[in-house]
C-alpha cells in the first residue's frame, strides 16, 4: 500500500470513573518522520470524541487502544440467548449508548448493570453465568478471534467481558463504543467500515503488540522513563522525543504506538490479516497490525 496518511494519531484509552481520566494520553507522528509529539492535555472521554469528529488534520489514521467489539464468533452472538443481541458491531455501540445514555462522562455502569447483560461479564464480585459459552468457568473468559490472533504474536490479551482486574480491558473498550457510535457518520472504523481511498479512519490498536514489534518484551510492554521509550523508537526508525522531566507509561504507549503507526501503516499485510473474514470484521472487528 502506497503511503496512504499524512498523520498518526495514538490514543492510550482509559475507562475509569471520573469528569477527567489521568489513563488518556494522546500523541501524533507526521509522516515525513520527525519525533512523535505528545498532545498533552486533561482529557476527558467528551474531549477525545469533539477531536475526532470535528477537529483531525486531513488523512489521519487514528488507533485507539480499546477493544472495538465484544466476541461474537464463539458463541454466535454477543449475548446468546438473549433476544435482543445485536446484530453487529453498530448496533453493539448503539445499544450500549442508549442504556447508558444516562451515565455521564461516556460511562457504561449502567449498561454492564443491566439485569439481562449482567450475567454476562465479570466484575468485582460476580462472574456471571454467560461469562462463557458452556458455563463453565475457564477463568480468562471469551475472546475475539482477532485477541486470539494477538495470543499468537506473544501477547496476552484480556476478555472485554472481563471488567475486574489491574489489566481488564472491559470498562474501556465499553466506553469507548459509546464513542464510536457517536463517531458514525464523522469517521469509519476500519474494518466494520470499509478502508475509504482517502480521508481519516479510526482503527483498533493494542500498545503492547506496538511494544513488541519495538523489541519489548509482553512482561516489559510498558515503559515509564525517557531512556526506554527512546531505545523502542530507535527500533521503529523513529527519532528520539526530546526529554523533558518524568514519562509515565500512558504517555509512552502514545508516543510509541503513533510511530509504530507510521511504520506498518504502509504494510498491505497488515490491513489484511487471514483469519479476518466479512463476519469477522462486520461483528468483531480486529485489531490494527495483529496478523
Amino acid at each position: 500500500m502506497a503511503r496512504r496518511f499524512s498523520h498518526f494519531l495514538a490514543i492510550d484509552w482509559s475507562g475509569a470513573k471520573g469528569p477527567r481520566q489521568k489513563g488518556i494520553a494522546m500523541a501524533i507522528a507526521h509522516a515525513e518522520g520527525d519525533p512523535p509529539i505528545l498532545v498533552d492535555h486533561g482529557w476527558s472521554r467528551e474531549d477525545v470524541l469533539g477531536v475526532l469528529r470535528d477537529e483531525l488534520p486531513d488523512d489521519t489514521l487514528v488507533g485507539v487502544d480499546l477493544g472495538i467489539a465484544l466476541p461474537h464468533a464463539d458463541c454466535g452472538d454477543y449475548f446468546p440467548g438473549w433476544a435482543d443481541t445485536p446484530a453487529d458491531a453498530p448496533a453493539l455501540w448503539s445499544l450500549i449508548d442508549d442504556i447508558a445514555s444516562d451515565d455521564p462522562n461516556l460511562g457504561a455502569n449502567s449498561f454492564v448493570a443491566h439485569p439481562e447483560l449482567r450475567p454476562y461479564f465479570r466484575d468485582g464480585s460476580d462472574t456471571g453465568a454467560y461469562f462463557t459459552c458452556d458455563g463453565a468457568d475457564h477463568g480468562r473468559g471469551r475472546f475475539r478471534i482477532t485477541e486470539h490472533a494477538q495470543a499468537e504474536m506473544g501477547c496476552k490479551p484480556y476478555s472485554n467481558f472481563n471488567l475486574v482486574g489491574a489489566a481488564q480491558v472491559g470498562k474501556s473498550s465499553l466506553t469507548g463504543m459509546r464513542m464510536l457510535h457517536r463517531l458514525r457518520g464523522h469517521l469509519p472504523v476500519w474494518p466494520v467500515d470499509d478502508l475509504p481511498s482517502s480521508g481519516s479512519v479510526l482503527v483498533e490498536i493494542y500498545t503492547s503488540l506496538a511494544a513488541r514489534e519495538a523489541g519489548r518484551s509482553a512482561a516489559k510492554a510498558k515503559m515509564r522513563s525517557y531512556e526506554e521509550l527512546n531505545s523502542a523508537l530507535e527500533v521503529l526508525g523513529s527519532p528520539h522525543v526530546p526529554t523533558r522531566g518524568t514519562v509515565d507509561d500512558h504517555a509512552t504507549d502514545a508516543l510509541l504506538t503513533a510511530a509504530w503507526l507510521r511504520k506498518v501503516a504502509s504494510e498491505p499485510e497488515r490491513w489484511s490479516p487471514r483469519d479476518m473474514t466479512e463476519e469477522i470484521a462486520r461483528t468483531e472487528g480486529w485489531t490494527f497490525g495483529a496478523l
